[in-house]
Order: C-alpha cells, then structure tokens, then sequence
C-alpha cells in the first residue's frame, strides 16, 4: 500500500541531502516536491497545501541538532503531520446497548457486505462478542445469498426476511431477534446504489431513525480516490456516521481517500480492509500509517499479529523439544501456519523497517509456503518425525510426490537441519557462551 507515494515522498527529501542547514530555499523546493506527491496520490489541493505549509512553518522553527541532519528532522515533521492530518490516534467503536447495534452505509461495490462479515469476526474473535448479521438490502440481486455465505464464512447467524421490503421493519426485527437469542451484538448491512441520490438517502435515514443504533460505519472504496472522500461528506451530512472503514486498502491505491477524508469529513478513520480474507480487516492506526508511507515500517502491528497467533502451551512444548532436539517437520508445519493466520506475506514482511522498498517489485503471494508445504506433506509421519531418515530413495518420492525436484528437496533438508542446529545452540547456554567469547577474542581486521 501507498509504495507509489512512499518512493515520491522519499525523493522529495533527497533535495535536503548533504545540506547542512535547514534554509527557507531548501524547505520550499522541498514542500514543492512534496505537496507534489500529495496531488499525484490525489489527495484534496487544499489540504495538500495546508499540510505543507505547516511542515514548512515547523521546519523553519527548529533548530537542527549536530546528531540529526536537516533531511532527518523534516521527515519527523512529515511524519508527526501525516499521523495528525490522519486522525492522531486510533479511535474505537461504541458498542454499547443491549444488544449493541452498528449500522453499515455506503455505495454499491465498496465492499460494505464483505466486511460487514470482517467486522463480525473482528468482533467475535477479538472482543468476545455475539453477533447478528441483518440483512437490510432488498434490492440488489442476491444480497441476502452473499451476506449468509459471508456469515456461514465467520460462524455467525444471518437474519433475513426475503419476502418483506421494508429495511426499517427487518432492522427492527433483527434487534429483537437478536434480544430473544440473548446476542449482545447486530450488524445491520443496509442497499447501497451505484451513485448517491435522493431515494437512497431517505431510507438509510429511516433505518437509522428507527433503530437508533450506537455506531454507524460508513464502508469506503479507498481505491475511488477523492470520490470516495465526495461520496462520504455528502453521506456524512444526510446520517452523521461516526467512522469510516476504508476498504481495498491493499489494492493499487494512491492514498488520497486516507490522507483525505479525516479532513474533509471530520470524522476518523477506524478500520481498514487489506486484503480479502474475512480476517483481513485492522484497526486504523494513523502514526503507525504514516511510519509505513515514510518507509519506516510498522513493528508494533506485526508483533500484536504475532501475539494473536501466539500459543503459550504450545510455546513450551516446542520449547522442550528443541532442548531434546526433537524439533521436526511436523513443528515446522505447525510454525508455517502460524505465520499465515498473521496475514499476506508481503504486507507483513513491508512492516519491517527498510523492507517495503526492498521488497515492493518482488512478487511475494499467500502462497509462499506452498512448495514447502507440498513436500512436508508428501513426507511419511516417520520421516517427518525422523528427517535423518530420508535417503536419495526417499527424497526422489518426496519429489515426484510433491510435483518439485529431488534439488528443492535437498535444498529444504539442508536448511531444516540448519535451523535445528542453530534452535538447539540458542537454547544450549554454555555453547552461546562459549561462541560469544571466541567472538570477542577473535582477532580485529588487518589494519
């Protein structure tokens, strides 16, 4: 996401490389390259040239340390204006209620049926809540089909009356509904149109009216640009929703819907859809956003994901098997899925600070894993418990079985029998030891 806006930003800094102070010349070329950027992502050209005019005046008032260089220290301030321009800091839902009601806006196609099933799985999974799905779109041809298969996907209930077409009245029946199942939690997924008008606006203003719900979510095709930002203020001004959920975040998106909107609407971001799994959907980070758009990664939301997927008992077990060096294929499997419930692959690894610019032409998909796991699993229980076992004969059927080359699976073995070495001489704390002392008196390079 935004690898175009990143690499322009990143250029527009180079002016300020190698000077040695911060100048009003330097600043302004800077700005100019800057605000620049912002247009070409299509970010809204007044807030474009108020965001750099309060970079430059910040600029111009500070004073550069001996430790920072001039380039540095704008990029802090970029940074620090990116996060505010954004929001700030991540704003949470209100679910409160018996049940709790969230009302989901937006036009047809920006995915809000699609994540009305990400946000009851975001729910249910990570704040223990029980959830309704209420479908409330009576026009579009197999709308209630798609929210039951939505639903089925994340394990919730699905309320639907296909003969009555009056949103209002299943709305409301849902709730109760939802009262009489004990749910403390409905999502009501409202028609959407392929362009704003009048009709449109009345009925999502009588089904807000009628049921009165504590959070309304307006869902947002990122990808849309400044249409997207046009599209929410005139929703905002007819519903007066509470948050957006910016959808296709992933996608070939330039960025101008998110540096946008909390401007012109005045109203925060609070999730984002990344991709199109039912868990792909994250709270809304604004500082965090901006490290990413700057290059600077996001390590915090990559260990909250690996603390998700994070077992304690399992930890240990592992633990305990690597001690014995009983760690085996079946472990590494286990791990690879571990590392696939975090997420895309490529989103995850662009977290890293430095690597969303290595990485961005590397064609890395969700199926990354794949060759390796085709050759685990054309393994026998036995030789995935005992790797040492597996001689040329073995390793031609593994091969054969696995649609690879007997070279790919040398090549797995190698490195599976590496990392056991190494696993095992972490966990040996007098060999660590040893090792870092040969390491302090290993002698210096030749002068």
């Amino acid at each position: 996401m935004f690898e175009s806006l990143s690499e322009k930003l990143e250029r527009s800094f180079k002016v300020l490389k190698g000077q040695g102070q911060i100048t009003e010349i330097n600043v302004a070329e800077t700005m100019k390259e800057i605000r620049r950027s912002l247009l070409d992502a299509d970010v809204n050209y007044k807030i474009a040239k108020e965001f750099t005019d309060r970079v430059r005046q910040k600029a111009l008032g500070e004073n550069v340390l001996t430790a920072v260089s001039p380039g540095q220290l704008l990029t802090k301030i970029t940074r620090d204006e990116l996060a505010d321009l954004m929001g700030g800091e991540a704003v949470d839902m209100n679910i409160t209620g018996k049940p709790a009601v969230i009302l989901m806006a937006g036009l047809q196609g920006s995915g809000k049926t699609t994540h009305s099933g990400k946000l009851a799985q975001f729910l249910k999974q990570k704040r223990g809540r029980t959830v309704l799905l209420a479908a409330c779109d009576v026009y579009r041809p197999a709308a209630i089909d798609q929210l039951e298969v939505v639903g089925k996907q994340v394990g919730v209930e699905v309320y639907t009356e296909r003969e009555n077409k009056s949103p209002v009245d299943i709305a409301r029946n849902a709730i109760n509904h939802a009262k009489r199942l004990g749910l403390n939690t409905v999502i009501v997924d409202t028609a959407g149109r392929l362009a704003v008008d009048e009709e449109m606006m009345k009925e999502i203003e009588a089904v807000k009216n009628a049921i009165n719900p504590s959070e309304t979510l307006f869902v947002v095709d990122s990808m849309t640009g400044q249409d997207a930002v046009n599209t929410a203020k005139t929703f905002n001004e007819r519903i007066n929703f509470d948050g957006v959920i910016l959808t296709k975040l992933d996608g070939d998106t330039r960025g101008g819907a998110a540096l946008s909107i909390r401007s012109i609407v005045e109203k925060p971001i609070k999730f984002v859809g990344l991709g199109e799994k039912m868990d792909a959907l994250d709270v809304f980070h604004p500082n965090r956003m901006a490290d990413r758009i700057l290059g600077m990664g996001d390590i915090v939301s990559l260990v909250e994901k690996a603390q998700e997927q994070f077992d304690e008992e399992e930890a240990k077990r592992l633990q305990k098997k690597i001690a014995k060096n009983k760690f085996d294929f079946n472990d590494f499997l286990g791990q690879i899925q571990q590392i696939k419930k975090m997420g895309n692959v490529k989103d995850l690894m662009g977290m890293i600070p430095g690597m969303g610019k290595a990485i961005k032409d590397v064609d890395i998909d969700d199926d990354a894993f794949k060759g390796i796991e085709a050759i685990i699993r054309s393994m026998t229980t036995h030789e995935r418990e005992n790797p040492h076992v597996i001689n040329g004969t073995r390793r031609q059927r593994i091969a054969t079985g696995s649609g690879s080359t007997v070279t790919d699976v040398n090549k797995l073995l190698k490195q599976f029998e590496d990392m056991r070495k190494m696993m095992r001489m972490m966990n040996d704390k007098s060999k660590m030891s040893q090792m870092m002392k040969a390491m302090k008196g290993a002698p210096g390079p030749k002068r």
